[in-house]
């Protein structure tokens, strides 16, 4: 939900939302929803499951980036807390000390759920283009399928969509170094 004010939202006003709910600044507005259902957020973990071995850890994989559960990242005036995100440890070397996180990140990942689809594939989606964040999925638990969203280096972005509930493996950009079994998203 939305909730209009008569000026912009602030941090503030993030920070006087109660326990259980999930905030972001969109626009100027607050928009508030319910901490995500259960099998959404088996679907975001099983995400970062796939990724954080080979490239947050360097388990059979390359290492270098950080992989983050539900970062608040600002993205100029917006502020959104996206289920995945990771940055390429040359471009956050740290982590910063507190919640928040000021740099763009290289990869966002959302799990549509009927509360934010519309939210994640309208707003997000321009908002993410805008501010040039090279790669973006949308993971549909219903359909199960992988959208990924590439940044062109003329703007906007090519998308591929993945069958991820019958293909077992794939590359998957930025992660392709590694073949990522999708199958795993829905155990």
């Amino acid at each position: 939900m939305i909730a209009s004010k008569t000026h912009p939202a602030t941090e503030a006003d993030l920070d006087a939302l109660p326990e259980g709910v999930v905030g972001e600044i969109l626009s100027g507005e607050l928009v508030v929803a319910p901490r995500p259902h259960l099998r959404h957020v088996n679907v975001a973990s099983g995400a970062g499951f796939l990724v954080s071995g080979p490239f947050r850890y360097g388990v059979n994989g390359p290492g270098g980036w950080w992989i983050l559960d539900e970062p608040q990242v600002h993205l100029g005036g917006d502020i959104v807390v996206p289920d995945l995100a990771g940055w390429r440890r040359e471009r956050l070397p740290e982590l910063p000390d507190d919640h928040r996180i000021h740099l763009t990140p290289d990869w966002v990942c959302e799990v549509l759920s009927p509360s934010t689809r519309r939210r994640d594939r309208l707003y997000k989606i321009d908002l993410f283009d805008r501010t040039r964040v090279p790669h973006v999925w949308l993971i549909d638990p219903v359909d199960r399928t992988l959208e990924v969203y590439e940044r062109l280096s003329d703007g906007g972005y090519r998308v591929h969509v993945i069958d991820a509930g019958g293909s077992p493996e794939a590359r998957v950009p930025p992660f392709d170094a590694v073949a990522l079994d999708l199958t795993l998203l829905w155990k």
